[in-house]
């Protein structure tokens, strides 16, 4: 058995930032963004919560594969910032859907969190322990954010995607996924949920830091390193895949990759203009954009890729 994808959404909160909102919170402006990363603006959660965006994309997702919340086997939610520690958020989708029968959990992966969702749900399908599962990146970026940060605070937004995805009869796509601990410092956030946190000389740890420089370095090499190792387990080459859909971290970034790699920009579709970089939100987001523009056809093959905090990276080949 493998899991096939059969239903897809998404939201974003009405509200955003653009460029020149941000340039009034931190030195900067519209040109200088737009230049290094792509970005126009990034939507950021007014009343929505990780949880309350998370529901959103999961009844789109259910809506377009015409699925019953009560036929889901496995719910789980990528996210680094729930907004509940327990109940899971996961839980919390579960009980706002009413999907009775499904097993619930949250997964930390950051970045790369659509992917490592993707490949679990494979794996368990392929297992035979689960036949119905919907996976979930949810993110509320804008609460770890540290708006005095102008290398960081530019980047980020909020939003979710979903993914119902369905066993079927079939070989088993492959999936590539790996991890570099030892590089954990340079996309890094202390948990809050520790005592004294506030009275630390170094409370800004808690909002989220990150060495661009590594982090675009580490990008650059490991996204076509692991695609490349993704489609050398396979009969196809690069010519073959329709498209190469990539977490929307920064334009320079997927830019570089296409070039290193010697593929058409074409395509590698973006939306970062819209939305900013979401973390493990930003795949599902794009994919739901593609499908209700009728980017997307049937048996169309794709390249996901994730990469982020961890460090971690990976990427899966999808028919869709």
């Amino acid at each position: 058995m493998r899991g096939k994808i059969c239903g897809i959404g998404a939201y974003a909160p009405e509200n955003f930032y653009d460029n020149h909102d941000i340039a009034k919170i931190v030195e900067t402006s519209n040109e200088w963004i737009r230049e290094r990363t792509g970005i126009v603006r990034r939507h950021i959660a007014d009343e929505d919560t990780t949880m309350s965006m998370a529901v959103k994309a999961a009844r789109a997702a259910l809506e377009n594969g015409n699925v019953e919340a009560k036929e889901l086997d496995l719910i789980l939610t990528a996210t680094i910032t729930p907004n509940t520690i327990i109940p899971c958020v996961s839980c919390e989708v579960q009980k706002a859907l009413g999907a009775e029968n499904a097993t619930c959990f949250d997964m930390s992966a950051a970045c790369a969190g659509f992917v490592f969702a993707y490949n679990a749900a494979q794996a368990y399908i392929a297992s035979g322990m689960y036949r119905t599962i919907l996976i979930i990146g949810s993110e509320t970026l804008s609460n770890i954010v540290n708006w005095e940060d102008r290398g960081s605070c530019i980047l980020f937004g909020d939003g979710a995607g979903a993914a119902v995805i369905r066993g079927e009869e079939g070989e088993v796509f492959p999936c590539v996924t790996h991890s570099d601990g030892t590089m954990g410092e340079v996309l890094a956030c202390e948990s809050r949920h520790q005592k004294g946190w506030e009275e630390k000389e170094a409370a800004k740890q808690t909002y989220l830091s990150m060495d661009g420089k590594e982090v675009f370095k580490f990008a650059v090499k490991k996204v076509p390193e692991v695609i490349e190792e993704l489609l050398g387990r396979t009969d196809y080459v690069k010519e073959d895949i329709d498209w190469f859909v990539l977490h929307q971290a920064n334009q320079r970034i997927i830019e570089s990759v296409a070039k290193r790699m010697k593929i058409d920009i074409c395509k590698f579709p973006m939306n970062i203009s819209e939305f900013g970089n979401t973390s493990s939100a930003s795949i599902p987001i794009l994919l739901d954009e593609m499908n209700r523009s009728g980017m997307l056809q049937k048996g169309q093959r794709i390249v996901i890729a994730g990469f982020g905090a961890g460090l971690s990276w990976g990427a899966s080949l999808i028919e869709w």
